[in-house]
């Protein structure tokens, strides 16, 4: 699929800053800041930046000294960044492209993209953009996630894979995970190195991430009729009847990639 179904309005990105606040999402952050290793003083990049969560914790890891400089594709998600940071003078938020990021050359001592290659028909591209804005030595952090490992206890796991097709479907380069490392390193990256970063849920509840994702996957796959909707109310209510009993689990496994500008 060349183009990406999934907008992030006013509506989807508060729901998305919701869901991203849930423990399971700030043990993620927790992560890729132990991967960043900043100092204070230096200058990051924050490609797609959402919500500015990730950013509010690095200013304070780089001090007054230092630079994060925050983009994104979606005006609603930077004006919600722009909120949060708007304490940090060492704090830039602007929109954005990751494909042709408007920075010189070796601008940067690091730079962090977290979800959000999915969503980029030319993902190359964009790593090539990272790879040319790092100083020598310069680190980079990319989250990425693949669907096809969803552990979920569901009655319905014909309806289960269905909705993990529609999402693939819905962004421009799904299932990165197993072939981001040789990407990496073609462009010229060193030093790679990754991790798995699990999210875990034993509830589904209405603004955690695993009740925002499944609802997610499970308005696409109406839209792209590879369900009915009644099929879908079905999945999802089969979902809380788990919860009310104490049975429902949620797993997926993100991956974190660490890489080195030589």
């Amino acid at each position: 699929m060349s183009g990406c179904e999934v907008e992030y309005d006013e509506q989807e990105s508060r729901t998305t800053e919701r869901a991203y606040q849930t423990p399971e999402i700030t043990a993620q952050r927790v992560a890729t800041l132990q991967a960043l290793s900043l100092r204070t003083g230096e200058s990051v990049l924050d490609i797609g930046v959402g919500p500015g969560l990730l950013s509010y914790d690095m200013a304070q890891l780089v001090g007054e000294k230092g630079r994060i400089v925050g983009i994104d594709n979606a005006s609603a998600m930077v004006a919600i960044a722009q909120n949060r940071c708007g304490g940090f003078a060492q704090v830039e938020i602007a929109l954005g492209d990751a494909q042709h990021l408007e920075f010189t050359d070796a601008d940067f001592d690091a730079a962090v993209c977290v979800q959000v290659l999915l969503y980029i028909p030319e993902v190359r591209k964009a790593l090539v953009e990272m790879h040319r804005v790092l100083n020598p030595g310069g680190r980079v952090v990319i989250i990425e996630t693949d669907w096809r490992g969803l552990v979920l206890n569901s009655s319905f796991p014909e309806l289960t894979e269905k909705m993990i097709a529609s999402w693939d479907a819905a962004v421009s380069s799904p299932q990165l995970p197993p072939v981001l490392e040789q990407m990496l390193k073609r462009v010229g990256f060193s030093g790679v190195s990754v991790m798995a970063v699990p999210v875990l849920a034993n509830s589904y509840v209405k603004g955690n991430y695993a009740h925002t994702m499944l609802n997610q996957l499970s308005e696409y796959a109406v839209k792209q009729n590879r369900v009915t909707k009644s099929q879908a109310q079905e999945w999802l209510g089969d979902l809380s009847r788990k919860q009310s009993d104490g049975a429902f689990f949620f797993c997926v496994n993100r991956f974190l990639f660490k890489a080195f500008r030589r």
